[in-house]
This record gives C-alpha cells, sequence and structure tokens, in this order.
C-alpha cells in the first residue's frame, strides 16, 4: 500500500506557488519561515493568535458577520481578512489563519478568496495547502511536547481544547513530534453520478517512528470506518488492513468540510503498533447513539425511572421523538407492571426491523434527591438481561453514558459492569458521548 498514487496537481493557483517543488513540502516551508519569524518578535503561547502574523505581514483584519467563514481581499492599502464572528473561536482562529496562507500564493489578489465560497474542480488542492499553513500558524513547531502515549481520539478531542485550535492543527502538530509510531490522514469525499459517497486520502504525516508511507491521493475502501464519520466531531474506531496490508487500529473524527461540500472531511489517526489485541473493548466514540454504527442488529439501551410511564427529558426525550411507536409499547407494558417490582427490569420496545430500544429501569424515582439515584444491583440486573436478549438475536449493544445524569451514577462503575456483564460475554458495546463544545468568540 505504499505505492499509492500521488495527487496530481492541477490548480494554477498551487502550480504557480510550488513550480517544480512538491507543493505539501513546499507550503510547510513557507508557513514554517513565517512562523519562525513571528517567534523572533516574541510571539508567544498557546493559544497562538494569528493575529500575531496578521500584524507582521500588515494584513487588516475586520469582523463582518455576513461572511460565511472568512475571506482574503485586495484592497488600495493592502490585503484584509474579514471574518465572521459568531463561529466558533477555534475555527475563527484557523479561519484568518487560511486566508493569510492564501497569501504565500503569488495570485492571491486576483480573485476574492472567499472560504465558504463556490470553488472551482481543482481548489480543493488550494483549500488543503492553505489548511496544512494554517495548522502551522495557530500550533506552530515547539508547542506541544513529545507525546510517549497517544490517549484515545476522544481525549485528544479534549486535549485539543486547552490549545484552542481545530482538530485538524492538533492532530498534524501530534504525529510531528510524537515518539510512538503513528500516522494523521485527511481525507475528503467525492460523490458519484448515482449519490455514491467516495473518500480519498488528501495528506498523510507520519511521526518520525512510524513506516515512510506515500499515501496522498490513495482511495480508501468503502467498508472503511472512514465512511461512518457523518458529522463534524463525530468518532469512530477499527482494525483495518488498507493502510498497511496488515490488521492495523484506525481511529477518526469528522472535520469541516471543504467549501461547497455537504459532507465532512475525515481525520484517520493510524496506530502502527497496534492491532487487534489492543482495541479497546468497549468503544468509547462522540457521536449520536441515535445514529449507532455498525450494521445488523442493534440494541440501544437508556436507564428510566421506576415510577415512569414515558420517556422523559435527555436522549429519552429524542428517543421518544424519533421514535413514538416504541414509546407508546413501552407505556403498554410498564403500566401492567406493579411500581414495588419494577427495579430491575427491562423493557424492550421494538423500533425498527433491525433495531430495539432497551429500557432499563435501574433508577429509583426522579427530581432533586440528597443521594444518588441510582439502583447498581438492579442496573446490573439489567445489563445482564439486555445480554441475553443481545446474545440471543446477534445484536450489538449502543447507549449514552447511562446513569451518569439525574441518576447521579459513576461512570467508571458503571463502565466496569459493561465489562464485566457484557464485553466478557462476548458482546460487541458502544457507547457514545457528545463532542466537547467549541468556545464561542469573546475577545479575539
Amino acid at each position: 500500500m505504499t505505492n499509492a498514487p500521488s495527487i496530481n496537481w492541477t490548480n494554477a493557483s498551487v502550480r504557480a506557488f510550488a513550480k517544480n517543488a512538491d507543493p505539501l513540502t513546499a507550503i510547510e516551508e513557507a508557513a514554517r519561515a513565517l512562523v519562525l519569524k513571528a517567534r523572533e518578535k516574541g510571539w508567544e503561547g498557546p493559544p497562538y493568535n494569528p493575529l500575531h502574523i496578521a500584524e507582521m505581514l500588515e494584513v487588516q483584519i475586520e469582523a463582518n458577520s455576513s461572511v460565511a467563514d472568512a475571506r482574503l481581499v485586495a484592497t488600495e492599502s493592502g490585503p484584509k481578512v474579514e471574518f465572521n464572528p459568531q463561529q466558533p473561536r477555534e475555527r475563527v482562529r484557523f479561519s484568518i489563519a487560511h486566508e493569510i496562507a492564501h497569501l504565500l500564493f503569488p495570485d492571491w489578489s486576483e480573485q476574492i478568496r472567499n472560504r465558504g465560497g463556490d470553488k472551482t474542480p481543482d481548489d480543493w488542492q488550494l483549500e488543503m495547502l492553505c489548511n496544512l499553513a494554517a495548522s502551522e500558524f495557530v500550533l506552530p513547531i515547539g508547542s506541544l511536547s513529545a507525546a510517549t502515549d497517544i490517549p484515545p481520539i476522544e481525549d485528544l478531542m479534549r486535549q485539543r481544547r486547552d490549545y484552542d485550535v481545530s482538530a485538524e492543527a492538533f492532530l498534524i502538530r501530534l504525529a510531528k513530534i510524537s515518539s510512538q509510531p503513528i500516522g494523521i490522514f485527511v481525507s475528503s469525499p467525492t460523490v458519484s453520478e448515482s449519490g455514491t459517497r467516495h473518500y480519498k486520502i488528501d495528506y498523510f504525516i507520519g511521526s518520525p517512528t512510524a513506516p515512510k508511507m506515500r499515501l496522498s491521493g490513495m482511495a480508501i475502501p468503502n467498508e472503511s470506518i472512514v465512511h461512518r464519520c457523518t458529522a463534524i466531531g463525530h468518532t469512530d474506531r477499527s482494525v483495518e488492513s488498507w493502510v498497511t496490508d496488515k490488521p492495523t487500529q484506525i481511529e477518526c473524527v469528522g472535520l469541516t468540510a471543504y467549501p461547497g461540500s455537504l459532507y465532512p472531511r475525515v481525520a484517520g489517526l493510524v496506530r502502527f503498533d497496534q492491532a487487534q489485541e489492543n482495541h479497546r473493548p468497549i468503544r468509547l466514540l462522540h457521536g449520536d447513539v441515535l445514529a449507532p454504527r455498525n450494521g445488523g442488529k442493534k440494541i440501544i439501551c437508556q436507564l428510566v425511572n421506576d415510577k415512569a410511564i414515558k420517556w422523559g427529558g435527555g436522549v429519552a426525550r429524542k428517543i421518544a421523538k424519533r421514535f413514538p411507536d416504541a414509546e407508546k409499547a413501552f407505556s403498554e407494558k410498564i403500566m401492567q407492571i406493579p411500581q414495588s417490582d419494577r427495579l430491575g427490569r427491562v423493557i424492550f420496545s421494538e423500533a425498527s426491523d433491525d433495531l430495539i430500544i432497551a429500557s432499563l429501569i435501574g433508577q429509583e424515582g426522579f427530581g432533586p434527591s440528597l443521594f444518588p439515584r441510582i439502583r447498581y444491583a438492579e442496573l446490573q440486573t439489567c445489563l445482564e438481561q439486555v445480554a441475553d436478549h443481545a446474545s440471543s438475536i446477534g445484536a450489538s449493544i449502543h447507549m449514552p453514558k447511562i446513569g451518569t445524569g439525574s441518576a447521579g451514577g459513576d461512570w467508571s462503575t458503571i463502565e466496569e459492569m459493561l465489562d464485566d456483564v457484557m464485553v466478557r460475554a462476548g458482546l460487541f458495546v458502544t457507547v457514545y458521548d457528545i463532542p466537547p463544545k467549541r468556545a464561542q468568540l469573546e475577545l479575539f
């Protein structure tokens, strides 16, 4: 797989910039030169504010809420970047850095560079290079320490909040300084005439200890988990063999789409030293439990209290809205059980031919309480019933972090119960958490 086709560089701006050099190498060198010059002038972080580079290049910066993300325009007094201040802060930083990167191209003033506007078919090449340069600007050389242990992708997405940078920028820098053999690829989708989505690798960056590979331009197999990261911030992981021809662990996260595209790009973290035996038994993903990953039959679990006759707030409300007939079936069944006999019971409601909603009655009462309302023993009994049912029908199990909301449960305890009851029984368990919230712009 190391002999993947390279990118056929056709974009006029890219060709004028790189001349006979490799554009990927040329953009990194150009961005790095600006970064080092800025550091010499006292630029510090994190977070590293791209306004410092803009000031150094005498670029005007102006807020404009009518702009989708940001745009670079040529004015009589020089280049000006307009940005949308209503976007999340990390996106504002990255968008401004992206527009500054356009200044590296000799023809930047020939048209308005509008991040979020209409593009020609090969403008993704220009956008990709500007994203790479922007990553250098918002998380420059020397801003991260060499990592000896790379945590799961979900933890990385939380860590990058400390640096106030995009997922793409953080993963790129991580790959460049990691002492573990890892690689980061960023892929983008194309849609065929039949409406089928296909992903190809835009660029790949390996750590110093990773195998030397040339993956840019490579088509990603349609069965890869890359195709399952269908929203920004959603994650997934799997062991796949298309990268190295050997089982290799890949963890993915959805990224902001290229301008003009309806579908997100996807970043992948490749762990070259880990295969199936290192795979975490419980998949902890960022995403929507109502869009469970995997094919085949699935069971979605939710925790309910012993007084409930309908599904309440939070995830339960969303499930009720999505599957009203399943909620009606739950109500009919629970009304037939005396309240004193409900704890420890599971009510299975069919939502579709391949999806079942399992309501685990493991919470006593509801509302304010001096003590947690979760009942661990009864919850374990519920989990055992779900495990038996999943085994009998060959279903995978999906759930939010049950018991950690109004029930007041401890997730570490519940997670160990899941491992004891379900994972050790050979069942496939996925737990969904919402992606970390992005901070809005307060003072840029």
